[in-house]
């Protein structure tokens, strides 16, 4: 009773006849924020190789260009096929402009050029938009191909701009030094990139607050009811896809920072598909799943590439496997949870899904020793088939190979198989238990 005395009292105070309202701090959601800018100044203090900062680089930048695309598709529901769009002409504009103040022409800090990309996405944004804007659902989503091939087009049709196929290069490191920073280095570069996406992640998240990003879900959810309450969905849906527009291209100013050239594959289709790809794989439904997607997506792109040249085939089979599986996201699955850590019954469940952990290893190792069975016999067998994976050295033309992988399948489906089997009868017994609790 004293606890909630005083919380209430917190809420509401009533001084000389004034009732003055108190919001209570919302612990939780400064603690995440905290933890978030405690990550990102750390990361690169234990990860300190260049490949690391590079890779941490680049997945601040696609972090940025996924929660702009979820404006569209998780908050809005609105399916583009062209976002490239706005973050690649975002991109160029802003290596222009910096190629201008490497020459003298105009004065502006590298650390604001960002800015200058997204004021550009956003003027793309209100001269495509209005037109894709026009239409919903299917047919804005053709629209938003259409946009983007014809920009892709214009890229190769237009050199004096776009650079032709060899792209535009330039220098980050332009007049002098200010308190020694440069954006010479890869980690000057990196907190550059980790304070944009912080600002933007927190504006982004604002934005969900505001009554615009209300009223985007309302027209997500059922645009006849909002339209019959007196709003313009179209006019909504053009305004978020400005915004959109607006961040896209500070995620594309900032890729023009980092690698220090813009080419068209920066507005290509691949670009737009996959940004795509990281915010259904995160949960585009979830303010952070874009944000575990764009993770998981340059893990995929980068790290993965590094190690295997098959490395889409495994980001194709990974996305099939959660549409047809876990159609949330990577986010739905960590929600899924809360209740369970909540109520204190998370505990229960480890061992079975410890053994579903387990079986999905040895489900993952078939998967991989397959696959690259594969593609040295298919592909690569020109160099001999002679290969090693996991440190173990075989050769890919004898039959030893392949016995084990098919071993690995069958036991890996068997263990599977029970292990979920398992899951599904202890996560039953402990909603059982959970609403035997509230009962």
């Amino acid at each position: 009773m004293g606890i909630e005395s005083t919380m209430e009292q917190r809420r509401e105070a009533v001084i000389t006849g004034r009732t003055v309202h108190y919001k209570p701090l919302n612990l939780a959601r400064w603690l995440i924020w905290g933890l978030t800018v405690l990550v990102m100044l750390v990361l690169p203090l234990i990860f300190s190789g260049g490949f690391a900062i590079t890779l941490m680089s680049q997945m601040g930048i696609m972090v940025i260009f996924a929660l702009s695309y979820n404006m569209l598709l998780g908050q809005t529901g609105m399916l583009s096929f062209g976002h490239a769009v706005y973050s690649g002409l975002g991109a160029f504009i802003a290596v222009h402009v910096l190629n201008m103040v490497g020459a003298g022409k105009v004065w502006l800090p590298v650390s604001m050029l960002p800015l200058v990309g997204g004021v550009a996405g956003a003027f793309f944004g209100v001269l495509f938009g209005y037109v894709t804007t026009k239409k919903s659902g299917t047919t804005f989503a053709m629209i938003t191909m259409g946009i983007g091939e014809m920009v892709f087009a214009s890229s190769l049709m237009f050199p004096e701009f776009f650079g032709g196929e060899g792209g535009i290069s330039t220098n980050r490191v332009v007049g002098d030094p200010f308190l020694g920073i440069s954006f010479g280095p890869g980690r000057q570069v990196y907190y550059l990139i980790a304070a944009w996406c912080l600002v933007s992640m927190v504006a982004m998240y604002a934005w969900t607050q505001t009554p615009l990003g209300r009223i985007a879900n309302a027209v997500r959810d059922n645009p006849e009811r909002v339209e019959f309450i007196g709003y313009n969905t179209q006019r909504v849906r053009y305004l978020v896809l400005i915004l959109s527009a607006f961040f896209a291209g500070i995620s594309g100013a900032l890729s023009a920072i980092n690698f220090e050239i813009v080419s068209a594959e920066n507005v290509s289709a691949v670009r737009s598909g996959g940004v795509l790809l990281a915010a259904f794989i995160g949960g585009a439904g979830v303010f952070f799943g874009p944000i575990i997607g764009a993770v998981v997506f340059m893990l995929f792109a980068v790290a993965l590439s590094d190690l295997t040249k098959a490395w889409l085939l495994y980001l194709g089979l990974f996305f099939v496997l959660m549409v047809m599986f876990v159609p949330g996201g990577i986010a739905s699955l960590l929600l899924m949870q809360m209740p369970l850590v909540a109520k204190g019954k998370f505990r229960q469940m480890l061992p079975s899904y410890g053994r579903a952990a387990a079986a999905g290893v040895v489900l993952l190792a078939a998967m991989i020793l397959t696959v690259e069975l594969v593609y040295k016999v298919q592909v690569d067998s020109a160099n001999g088939t002679d290969m090693s994976l996991f440190g173990i050295g075989f050769d890919a033309g004898t039959l030893v190979p392949w016995a084990v992988a098919a071993v690995l399948w069958v036991a890996g489906l068997l263990a599977w198989r029970m292990a979920a089997a398992r899951v599904r009868a202890a996560l039953d017994k402990v909603q059982g238990e959970i609403a035997g609790g509230r009962a």
